[in-house]
């Protein structure tokens, strides 16, 4: 067997998380087997925002821990070792995205064994139920190259992975953890103390490397606004970004109801869906019952347009057209043929046309992409992003298993919109709505944050300025706090902002005592930051601006961050005999998600004995979508026998419960009572359309809804309130 041959055992992964920051510890276990020595190289994913910190081997009683140096020199440094016989080891982010790292191990003799330990820290992103996302990639996926180039990866499905996966986490915060969830088999949840503020969880032996591993973490009173300050590193020099203090700012602005009951009735909202051969099967079913329930749930007033990609794009109009019930049907007919078959991922082409058409005045433009993510050219699509970032608000969606956090949260970040992750059986519709409902809020503008602080600290913010803020999601700021300030010291960091011609202000106090017990993982943090944005600033500017890059080097050098021009390089000096013989190259193989080896089957006996085509049998129409399929533009039903059967009776059933001098509200009235009558379980999917509904109720100001109510809940078997359907 080929795989038996891989020198790379078993993984080891250890997550601590503190409140919404994690600090990941990966072992990897190697062993050469073979009686050649040996050169390792794994290409593997981390999370795209993930600031790795240590690279270490142990080689029996033997530890050698790696430095960060610029990236030519540690490769020359590895190369060099090599070559003189010595045992060296280059862990490397890709040029292209920096979620994909490459380790190599070199010059592992026969019969010896090595441990690499990996560190990293990241911060969990909020979800829609206020969860923290923890997300350790463990598919890795070919990525789509549209000139062939980039990083190489050896990957096979993911039964015949050749190591095994062990997964511990230990969780700690200052208020209680109600629950951990997983997308994966979890043993139980162990709490560590009697007010549930520590708790740990392991991974259930047996992990298939069929999906990355998602942890979803819940805390009681989630939306704490929350400030750490870190002592500096005691080696590090005063004044230095390691020696000073740095502050971590978590604010949660919550915004007044009446605001956020109001939704925008105008904008300009593109869709650009991802068709190529990997979204085949339930994603681009799940893809286009999420495009009929956006097409539903915008306001009348707004323009639109749907574009698809995979090796080329295509879009439905030529330019965004204003929504109406014809603009509407002709859409949902051209999604309704939407199948998985561009090809490749090319999304640059795509998003460049987008942004080259003229915006519409008084309409926001509003981006929702929907992608696999399985892309090689990520840094240049996050910069078009960026460059246009003053024109629209950019909303993606990492479908399945191997999308590339760095795409995803990063179009999601210099867009000034959000990124949403579905993976597994996750539904893709509750998620799309949320995002939906964000692009609909009021824009929140003149954003600034103020500091008030003792006058001998100074304070220099790391992160980038906050331009977007968003209904109970979560803002961080990393700032370095220079000079002396005594123990009982306070500082204030306040938040200002105008919403709907509103102003408002967040305000957070907080002590400028350091944390004890912190280690440096917010200095790591707030490096990395700063490092990601030089790095966008160099590639603006494509190496043209000078001093950029040396100060990503000085920066990541100084920090022990890995960046996009720096390596960690370890070299076993010590070796008292050089290892004889040509190197044999091993590339360590990545799991890949694909399709099940019986579809693969199936696909081959038709093509070989050639049978006419069969047309697939269609799975029945989930009634939630079949009801929402029948809405106008308008927002009203209309009555007819496909409603009565969407609900569940005969035509002549809902005529004869029609009370008298009812005519065009009863549909309507009718829909929206099975909807709450039945489907509140799924009310995040329907509620911007049963919204619509009211309002278009509302605007004809029937003297009979009560009595239409009443009928509805006899006819349906319901007792739905009319205050209830917002009427």
């Amino acid at each position: 067997c080929v795989l038996c041959c891989f020198p790379l055992k078993s993984i080891e992964v250890e997550l601590e998380v503190r409140d919404h920051v994690a600090t990941v510890v990966s072992t990897l276990n190697y062993e050469n087997k073979e009686d050649k020595p040996l050169e390792a190289v794994f290409v593997f994913p981390l999370p795209g925002d993930a600031a790795v910190c240590h690279f270490s081997a142990q080689i029996g009683q033997m530890q050698i821990v790696a430095e960060v140096k610029e990236k030519q020199k540690a490769r020359e440094e590895y190369d060099d070792a090599l070559s003189s016989g010595q045992q060296a080891f280059l862990l490397e982010e890709s040029d292209q995205s920096p979620d994909i790292f490459s380790l190599s191990v070199g010059s592992l003799p026969p019969g010896e064994s090595a441990s690499i330990r990996l560190e990293y820290v990241t911060e969990l992103a909020v979800q829609a139920d206020d969860g923290l996302r923890f997300c350790l990639p463990a598919v890795l996926n070919p990525r789509y190259q549209p000139q062939g180039a980039g990083v190489q990866v050896t990957s096979v499905p993911a039964s015949l992975v050749p190591y095994s996966l062990s997964f511990s986490a230990r969780v700690s915060s200052p208020r209680p953890i109600s629950k951990v969830e997983s997308n994966c088999s979890l043993d139980p949840l162990q709490y560590l103390n009697t007010d549930q503020t520590q708790a740990t969880v392991k991974l259930a032996a047996g992990h298939k490397f069929d999906r990355d591993v998602e942890l979803l973490i819940y805390y009681k009173n989630a939306h704490q606004p929350t400030a750490v300050v870190e002592a500096g590193q005691a080696s590090a020099e005063p004044g230095s970004l390691m020696g000073d203090p740095m502050v971590m700012v978590s604010l949660y602005p919550e915004f007044p109801q009446s605001v956020m009951s109001s939704t925008a009735s105008c904008g300009e909202f593109v869709f650009l869906m991802d068709r190529s051969g990997s979204m085949s099967n339930t994603r681009i079913r799940s893809a286009k019952d999420t495009l009929l329930l956006l097409l539903k749930s915008l306001p009348i007033g707004c323009y639109f347009n749907i574009y698809s990609f995979g090796s080329r794009y295509e879009h439905i109009f030529l330019k965004s057209v204003e929504y109406s019930q014809q603009t509407m049907e002709e859409a949902l007919k051209k999604v309704e043929q939407m199948e998985a078959d561009l090809g490749g991922t090319e999304i640059l082409e795509p998003i460049k046309h987008i942004y080259s058409q003229p915006c519409i005045p008084n309409q926001p433009r509003q981006l929702f992409v929907f992608t696999d993510g399985e892309v090689g050219n990520t840094k240049e699509v996050i910069d078009q992003v960026k460059k246009n970032s003053g024109s629209h608000r950019c909303f993606s969606f990492g479908i399945g298993e191997g999308a590339s956090s760095a795409l995803i949260n990063g179009m999601a970040k210099e867009g000034g919109g959000h990124a949403q992750f579905i993976t597994g059986t996750d539904r893709m519709q509750p998620k799309v709505m949320q995002s939906l409902r964000f692009a609909l809020q009021p824009a929140v503008v003149d954003i600034s944050v103020t500091w008030d602080l003792p006058k001998e600290v100074s304070v220099t913010v790391l992160s980038p300025p906050i331009t977007t803020l968003f209904q109970g999601q979560r803002s961080l700021i990393y700032a370095q706090l220079s000079g002396q300030s005594s123990e009982a010291a306070e500082g204030c960091v306040t938040l200002t902002y105008s919403l709907a011609g509103h102003p408002s202000e967040n305000q957070l106090h907080f002590s400028l005592r350091p944390a004890e017990d912190a280690g440096l993982t917010v200095h790591r943090l707030g490096a990395q930051t700063l490092i990601r944005s030089l790095e966008m600033e160099e590639r603006e500017h494509r190496g043209q601006q000078d001093g950029v890059k040396e100060k990503v080097v000085q920066l990541s050098v100084q920090s022990g961050v890995s960046s996009s021009f720096t390596a960690f390089i370890a070299v076993n000096k010590d070796n008292s005999e050089m290892i004889q013989g040509p190197l044999v190259r091993r590339n360590i193989p990545t799991p890949q998600f694909c399709l099940s080896s019986s579809t693969i089957i199936g696909f081959c006996f038709y093509c070989i004995l050639d049978f006419p085509a069969a047309v697939p049998e269609q799975p029945p129409r989930d009634p939630l979508l079949q009801l929402v399929s029948l809405q106008e533009a308008s927002g009203c039903w209309l009555l007819d026998p496909a409603l009565a059967a969407a609900l569940g009776h005969t035509n002549e059933e809902v005529e004869k419960s029609k009370p008298e001098k009812v005519h065009c509200l009863w549909a309507t009235i009718l829909a929206l009572i099975w909807l709450h009558g039945f489907k509140m379980d799924a009310k995040d999917e329907w509620e911007l359309l049963a919204m619509k509904a009211a309002s278009w109720l509302c605007a004809h100001n029937a003297p009979c809804v009560s009595e239409c109510v009443d009928a509805g809940n006899v006819l349906l078997g319901c007792s739905v309130k009319k205050e209830a359907l917002g009427l």
